[in-house]
């Protein structure tokens, strides 16, 4: 695996536990949202809007910007806390999430949210609309590139299948697409509901690139991502496995935090657990730089 700076991975983490305080609060103080599917994928939305993807907060529009599809839209809270922190609106605007009158629905709207690019929700959507921007790409020989993320649930939606056979009949090198594969839709357990694996044997039936990883990890999120830039003449999937709630004790792997905001002794517990975690991080990272600037200094000598 490609090595990448720990400079880079500190950064990284501290915001995604940023974010992931931003999520509970705004949910909390909209008293409805998803906070699981919101946690479980913001490791990758973080990775996106803060290296990854090549964005500009000040021209939203821009023509070469990448994009980024949320077709699971009711993880919105994970979008528009990276939307706020990357600076595309205030971040104190993030608590009148569900307002009304409030630019924040509870699902993305492109015409009243700055930088979202598709007004998603209807699952089994988005991917259509990803492979429409990445041909979009090629006929207009744009070099921008399109992520999209799906949920797993979503997989039982037959146009997402219509979709991955789009994308692999027209070639289309410059879209990925992240799964969130945190097995959990809001019904319960996905293959109980309605299986989709094996999943990546299917997803390579279609002709794509496909590749698995640790959701939650930042090293393999970005190795991934290198991967399916290098990968030529198809589309790349990614399945990232991840835990539904991540980040909150309470909230791992609970079903019942699929669309439930927390109570306020929820938030309050919550809330001390991530800031509690933010102070892991730093002495995490100090520890690691200490040791690192140690060795640099045994090797001068």
């Amino acid at each position: 695996m490609p090595k990448y700076p720990n400079e880079l991975l500190e950064r990284l983490e501290k915001q995604a536990n940023r974010n992931r305080q931003l999520i509970v609060d705004m949910i909390y103080h909209a008293g409805s949202g998803h906070p699981g599917g919101s946690l479980s994928a913001i490791d990758i939305i973080t990775a996106l809007y803060f290296h990854i993807m090549r964005h500009d907060p000040k021209n939203p529009r821009w023509e070469d910007r990448d994009r980024f599809v949320l077709s699971k839209g009711h993880a919105a809270p994970a979008l528009y806390a990276a939307l706020a922190e990357s600076g595309y609106f205030p971040v104190e605007e993030l608590r009148t999430l569900r307002k009304l009158g409030s630019r924040l629905q509870g699902h993305p709207d492109m015409h009243k949210t700055p930088g979202v690019e598709a007004s998603t929700g209807s699952l089994g959507q988005g991917l259509s609309i990803a492979v429409g921007m990445a041909m979009a790409a090629k006929l207009d020989r744009k070099l921008y590139r399109v992520y999209c993320m799906l949920g797993d649930g979503e997989l039982q939606e037959g146009a997402v299948w219509e979709a991955f056979m789009c994308g692999a009949h027209y070639k289309l090198d410059n879209l990925t697409v992240f799964i969130d594969r945190n097995q959990l839709q809001i019904d319960g357990p996905t293959e109980r509901i309605m299986g989709i694996e094996p999943l990546e044997e299917k997803i390579k039936a279609f002709g794509w690139h496909v590749i698995q990883i640790n959701g939650h990890s930042f090293r393999e999120i970005l190795a991934a991502v290198d991967e399916a830039r290098e990968t030529v003449g198809r589309p790349t999937a990614i399945i990232a496995h991840t835990i539904k709630g991540r980040g909150v004790s309470f909230m791992e792997g609970a079903l019942r935090f699929h669309g439930k905001a927390p109570t306020k002794e929820e938030y309050e517990l919550a809330m001390r657990e991530l800031k509690e975690q933010a102070k892991a991080i730093e002495m995490k990272w100090a520890e690691r730089n200490k040791k690192k600037s140690e060795d640099r200094g045994g090797e001068a000598e």
